[in-house]
């Protein structure tokens, strides 16, 4: 069946294909391994919270401003720099911002001052605004098609992985070196990372594995910006991805002052505990994602369906978790509930590629990054903090689950409409 607009491609229009090539593995490794860099950055602030709490007098709310300005950069810049790079060239594009991000980092830990630092995080989300929208829309051009949930929530999972590692090595460098050496060991991984994607990673090798209908989109005539958001469940993704996202921000920044404060650990043990929490979540956005995609291969309601029931499980995990004492069954229920909550990644991911052209995916992705970061990662901090600073920080952690509820409302409205827009698009529903 023709599609209504060069490019879409769901995957009735992919011929077969075993999996994927080596080369493709490789090009995932190296994009995976500067996502790491980049969240390594983002996130080793919140391990040295204690640190720059007593060395410089901050509040709550100066700290989540802190950790939320670059999710707020992000959000901001996702989207234009996006189509910038799909104009200018990807490839070019991730290493220009891989080195931005950290130079700015290793500028963090020479801060002297809340208002040196908050410039420095700010530039810090200047680098990362693209990469994940970017990185991604290069890794899903080799891949097959049917791979796009799977490949999608694994690759995002670098996000937490990155995450978990910025908590747990900056917060191990801080506690025997102190809070700038954390930043430091963090640029620094940037950096040699920076120097080696470009040797290996080449737009000319790209080009000849992509799948034959990336090929063919790519020699298509370049679709127009409003295909981004030219169907309601498309817009429904954007929008269920950033919300439920919110909690992920949330519980990354302040689990590590959480457990310093509630369980009266130590700064690095604090780190390492969260660091275990994250990595539940990266095994939910990868697990998930996979579910996805063999539960839902012959039904697109089906995938949306999931999306809306690891978003009720995650907020009843959560919210039964911050109810109970500090103690190994509230530790348990956190992990499961980070686990769920994060499942939703690999399904928004797979809806946006399936609904928007290949040639504008960096776009696409970019507008998904913009609703995750200005819907979810930038307010979950700040908007946590603040109530922190209100009603204490376990009173915050116990009201932040109940977003999901509005984030399963919002998939189950892109639900009813899926296998329509698929059809509006020309694509077969019964396999995208």
């Amino acid at each position: 069946m023709q599609l209504s607009y060069p490019g879409v491609a769901g995957e009735c229009v992919e011929p077969v294909r075993v999996g994927a090539s080596n080369y493709a593995w490789l090009v995932f490794a190296l994009t995976f391994g500067l996502l790491l860099s980049d969240y390594m950055s983002r996130q080793v602030l919140n391990a040295v919270f204690p640190l720059l709490k007593a060395e410089w007098s901050l509040s709550d709310t100066q700290l989540g401003a802190l950790s939320g300005v670059v999710s707020l950069a992000v959000g901001a810049l996702a989207l234009p720099l996006s189509l910038l790079a799909d104009r200018w060239g990807r490839l070019r594009s991730l290493v220009v911002m891989a080195g931005l991000w950290s130079l700015a980092t290793l500028a963090c830990g020479l801060a002297n001052s809340f208002e040196q630092m908050f410039v420095a995080r700010l530039l810090v989300g200047l680098g990362e605004a693209a990469y994940g929208s970017v990185g991604l829309a290069v890794i899903l051009s080799v891949f097959p098609v049917r791979m796009r949930a799977t490949v999608s929530g694994a690759f995002l999972a670098g996000s937490m992985v990155g995450s978990v590692l910025g908590i747990s090595i900056g917060g191990f460098l801080a506690a025997r070196l102190g809070w700038r050496e954390a930043f430091a060991g963090m640029a620094l991984f940037g950096i040699v990372l920076t120097i080696c994607y470009p040797l290996v990673v080449k737009e000319s090798r790209l080009a000849t594995e992509a799948p034959a209908a990336g090929r063919t989109a790519a020699a298509a005539s370049r679709p127009r910006l409003r295909t981004l958001i030219s169907t309601k469940s498309v817009i429904c993704a954007y929008l269920g991805s950033g919300v439920q996202v919110f909690i992920s921000g949330a519980l990354l920044a302040w689990l590590p002052s959480y457990l310093h404060r509630d369980y009266g650990m130590t700064v690095a043990a604090s780190a390492l505990i969260a660091a275990i929490f994250v990595l539940s979540t990266a095994a939910g956005m990868t697990i998930c994602g996979s579910l996805s995609d063999r539960i839902g291969r012959d039904s697109p309601r089906t995938k949306l369906s999931l999306a809306m029931a690891y978003c009720l499980v995650c907020c009843g995990l959560l919210s039964a978790a911050f109810l109970l004492p500090a103690g190994l069954p509230q530790l348990v229920l956190i992990a499961l509930g980070m686990f769920f909550g994060a499942g939703t990644v690999g399904p928004a991911g797979a809806m946006v590629a399936n609904l928007t052209p290949p040639q504008l995916h960096g776009s696409a992705f970019g507008v998904l990054s913009l609703a995750n970061n200005l819907l979810g990662l930038a307010p979950g901090p700040i908007v946590t903090g603040m109530l922190a600073d209100a009603f204490g920080l376990r009173m915050a952690l116990q009201l932040v689950p109940l977003v999901s509820l509005v984030a399963a409302g919002i998939f189950a409205l892109a639900r009813g409409s899926y296998q329509q827009d698929l059809q509006q698009l020309g694509l077969r529903t019964d396999v995208a």
